[in-house]
This record gives structure tokens, sequence and C-alpha cells, in this order.
């Protein structure tokens, strides 16, 4: 059974930065493509980024990118997510999850479904002056 508890999240304001933090357990974060989704108010689940196992190489989503950094640590079986430049369209409910149609399919589709539809609580990113 894939788990995740996500942390990190917060009410900051535009410009300022947060860091996102996810443990995972039932599977180890390097065995897999493992990514970050957001769910805003009255949309869809949605990829922002993801690490892809197999290309070893991060992918995000074009709204996000030179902003967000994602990152594995194998040590602590969890992922983050450096999001540097926050604004408004950043907020939502952030999730890491594995990706149910792989990291490159899932961010250029912005397909937002996890692998068994295992998703933990996630943590709530309000960006606003």
């Amino acid at each position: 059974q894939l788990q995740y508890v996500e942390s990190g999240g917060g009410l900051v304001q535009p410009g300022e930065s947060l860091t996102l933090s996810c443990v995972a357990s039932g599977f180890t974060v390097d065995a897999y493509d493992i990514g970050w989704f957001r769910q805003a108010p009255g949309r869809e689940r949605e990829v922002v980024s993801c690490f892809s196992r197999g290309e070893n190489t991060p992918y995000y989503e074009d709204s996000v990118k030179g902003r967000f950094t994602i990152s594995r640590d194998f040590a602590k079986n969890s992922v983050h997510l450096h999001m540097t430049e926050l604004k408004p369209e950043d907020s939502g409910v952030y999730y890491c999850a594995v990706p149910a149609m792989g990291c490159l399919y899932s961010i250029t589709t912005g397909t937002g479904g996890s692998l068994y539809d295992s998703w933990g609580r996630g943590t709530q990113v309000t960006v606003s002056s």
C-alpha cells in the first residue's frame, strides 16, 4: 500500500518561498516515478512536477518552470518541492504521489491520477497579500 504524509504548506505573500516535504511508505521513492500534484478550488488535481526514475530527470508544468525544484532524499524515503517566487495562482492543496501514467505522460497531458488512486491528506499552500 502506497502511503504519503505531506507537510510544509502555509500562508505566504507573493514572491516568497516554501519547501514542501513528503514522507513515503509502502514503497521506496527511488523505485518509482514520484510527483507533486496541486488541486486548486474548483479545479481538477494536476501534476506540477515529477521526477522520472527511468530518465533520472525532473519534469515541470510550464507555469512553474524556473521557480519550483523537485528533489528526493533516499535516506529518508522522501520527496521535496522547493517553491520560489510564489504567485496567487500557485495556491491549492499539494499532494505527492506516484503518477498513475508515469512522469512524462502525466506532465504532458496534465493527468492528475496516482497509482492505485492512493493519496495522502495533502498540505495547503495559500499565496495571498
